[in-house]
């Protein structure tokens, strides 16, 4: 397999190509200057324009999407202690989420002073929909450029409860930890679009509730939701316009009690279950899910590609696999 000189993307991925210098057409088509200093200035100065219109206006400033990983905790942070805002912490609980990750939670969100909200729901249910996403694939091939299938329908639900959530809470921002990897700095401080949520949500919605019938349908926004755009709060992701750094985010966490996972894998700080996601969607395409995130990191210079070649060579824990097929009932 031939891999980018420049950045970590295989000559698996979909639509590359390499020039004479073994460089990928994704690296020769990166402008740095998107995503420079002055990029960084310019969307902090928005947030922070967002943020004293819409502050105090509601009993919470910021929903925030804590998984207990490290770059939500670490996000989190910057919301609380660096922009000042009132933060609710809201968790998805997959049933796949580590004891230690459960155990940063509460040591953060008692350090910063944030209320928490944990939504656990059935886990016949999130095991049926991860088990059809083990098995199939159920969203269009460009999903699978970002994520792993399993992946895509956790942060499906993810989204679309965080959403209805602060539509119905009153909250002007929903906050993510997204890395500058994940989502260009273009996007990090975006109003929802009704129209477009419509949409999105069509996309997500309707796959799984061919697997779990109107169990879903509380996830997702009902149709009074429509009728209120003036409700749809602004996506925020304030790691593209603060400098990135791996090792300074985990010293930082550290302070407020956070402890790397000793049972997860090497991409996640959270979740059990991303280990046997990642090993199928390089059994199916050949390429590891977290590639074109890392790709972009090492482009930005947010990740040396040492770093980012070292994480995507990491073989997945067969333990960590394993337990998650037989919880999935995939023997």
């Amino acid at each position: 397999m031939t891999l980018c000189g420049n950045c970590v993307l295989p000559s698996t991925f979909p639509g590359i190509s390499f020039d004479d210098s073994g460089v990928c057409c994704f690296c020769r088509n990166h402008k740095p200057e998107s995503a420079g200093e002055s990029a960084m200035r310019k969307f902090e100065e928005k947030f922070l324009k967002l943020a004293a219109e819409n502050g105090g206006k509601g009993n919470y400033d910021v929903l925030m999407a804590y998984s207990g990983g490290k770059d939500s905790t670490y996000t989190m942070d910057l919301f609380v202690r660096k922009y000042g805002l009132r933060v609710l912490a809201f968790t998805f609980d997959n049933t796949f989420v580590s004891e230690k990750a459960f155990s940063n939670m509460r040591k953060v969100c008692e350090s910063l002073g944030a209320d928490h909200i944990v939504y656990r729901p059935d886990p016949k249910m999130l095991r049926a929909i991860f088990s059809a996403a083990s098995e199939r694939e159920l969203y269009p091939a460009k999903t699978l450029e970002r994520a792993s299938t399993i992946c895509t329908s956790c942060i499906g639900l993810v989204k679309a409860l965080i959403l209805r959530t602060a539509i119905e809470r009153g909250i002007a921002v929903v906050g993510f930890g997204w890395s500058p990897g994940q989502a260009p700095i273009q996007s990090s401080v975006m109003r929802t679009n009704p129209s477009l949520m419509r949409l999105t949500q069509k996309a997500i919605h309707e796959p799984l509730r061919s697997i779990a019938g109107d169990r879903v349908d509380p996830f997702f926004l009902a149709e009074e939701h429509y009728g209120m755009p003036e409700r749809f709060p602004w996506n925020v992701h304030p790691l593209a316009f603060n400098h990135y750094d791996e090792d300074m985010i985990i010293e930082r966490n550290s302070e407020l009690g956070w402890e790397k996972p000793d049972d997860t894998d090497a991409n996640s700080t959270n979740c059990l279950l991303n280990a046997y996601a990642n090993q199928l969607h390089k059994e199916r395409y050949g390429f590891h899910p977290y590639v074109w995130e890392i790709a972009n990191m090492v482009r930005s210079g947010a990740m040396t590609r040492e770093k980012g070649l070292e994480k995507i060579d990491a073989m997945e824990d067969p333990r960590m696999v394993e337990r998650a097929r037989k919880e999935l009932g995939r023997v």
